[in-house]
């Protein structure tokens, strides 16, 4: 068989795998879920039934483990799944890999202790890993600054953000203090960078204008895991955190109209963990105060956010049968920073 024959075979092989894969960002259900997941075990203080917490989970661990095979399924060889990693846009949301498995580990040990705890320390080994060679290409790799956007908090702030309230849970609050200081540094540097690329520009394309969302997750994500590290015990540290999240939540509801203009997308999914993060840190800290309020408030906050990640999810049921994932390091694109969502 002549070589001219064997090469239109593979170029369609190829072209059937480029359309089979997932976007990286595809990851940001599970990791949603997660945070709804949490929201409504955190509830349970407020007299929600825990079944629901327990179904949540449940749905989460499915659609990681779904999103998991689905990428495998495309057949990747070694190289093409280095492009996706090292894809300037996508690429920081493959942390969500990990650290969605870090949160269902963590709620697994709590029934499950010997099998949860080790998976716990495996993700986050994995998310460790993913996060040094990340930060490690930040430092050798001139990129261009419009493909920066708040996902690039993912491998370093959430991943070792989530990794020290998963540590704690099993029971090692000494090591999730360490990956609770490496959490806030990694916020401090990577935060700054992102707010001097957002205020002097380029402009940020409208399918990346969802990852503003992940910007203002910082506090909350915080705040979750320093709730778990003290046992939930009240002091400055909460202070502090609850005044941070209020300063960048607020500019979120300015942005309300905007994220409602935009065609609707898998880049959506950014905007969940955020708002179930910043309800379940909210439930906690109302928890602290005995005033009236503070009850409905908390139900209030439950429901802003089973109907935010409710009504992701229920759009991204109508992009199931239609749904061709673009190619995003093939030149088809203008721009990589385009090529999100």
């Amino acid at each position: 068989m002549s070589a001219s024959t064997v090469r239109p075979d593979r170029s369609a092989g190829a072209a059937r795998r480029a359309r089979a894969r997932l976007p990286l960002n595809a990851f940001g259900i599970s990791f949603g879920l997660s945070g709804l997941a949490g929201t409504w075990t955190a509830a349970a203080g407020l007299g929600a039934p825990r079944l629901i917490g327990t179904a949540l989970w449940l749905v989460a661990a499915t659609a990681w483990l779904v999103t998991v095979l689905r990428y495998a399924a495309a057949g990747l060889g070694p190289h093409e799944v280095a492009d996706d990693l090292r894809h300037p846009v996508l690429g920081p949301f493959a942390a969500l890999v990990p650290a969605a498995a870090s949160l269902m580990s963590a709620r697994l040990a709590v029934s499950f202790p010997l099998v949860g705890s080790g998976l716990v320390w495996v993700v986050v080994a994995l998310g460790a890993g993913f996060g040094a060679w990340f930060v490690a290409r930040l430092l050798t790799v001139p990129r261009d600054p419009a493909t920066l956007h708040g996902g690039h908090l993912l491998p370093t702030v959430a991943a070792s953000l989530i990794s020290a309230q998963s540590v704690a849970t099993i029971g090692h609050p000494g090591a999730a203090k360490v990956l609770f200081a490496a959490g806030i540094l990694f916020w401090l540097l990577t935060g700054s960078l992102l707010l001097a690329r957002f205020a002097t520009g380029p402009a940020l394309p409208r399918p990346l204008l969802p990852t503003l969302a992940i910007f203002s997750a910082p506090p909350a994500v915080a705040g979750n895991a320093w709730w778990v590290i003290t046992g939930g015990r009240p002091g400055t540290v909460h202070e502090i955190l609850l005044g941070t999240m209020a300063a960048l939540l607020l500019p979120q509801l300015v942005l309300v109209r905007d994220y409602l203009r935009l065609p609707f997308g898998l880049g959506f999914w950014a905007l969940t963990f955020t708002t179930a993060a910043s309800a379940t840190y909210g439930i906690r800290l109302l928890s602290l105060t005995a005033a009236p309020w503070s009850t409905p408030l908390g139900w209030a906050v439950v429901a802003v956010a089973t109907g935010v990640v409710g009504a992701v999810a229920v759009r991204s049921l109508a992009l199931v049968p239609f749904h061709r994932t673009r190619r995003h390091h093939t030149g088809r694109t203008a721009h990589p920073a385009t090529a999100a969502c």
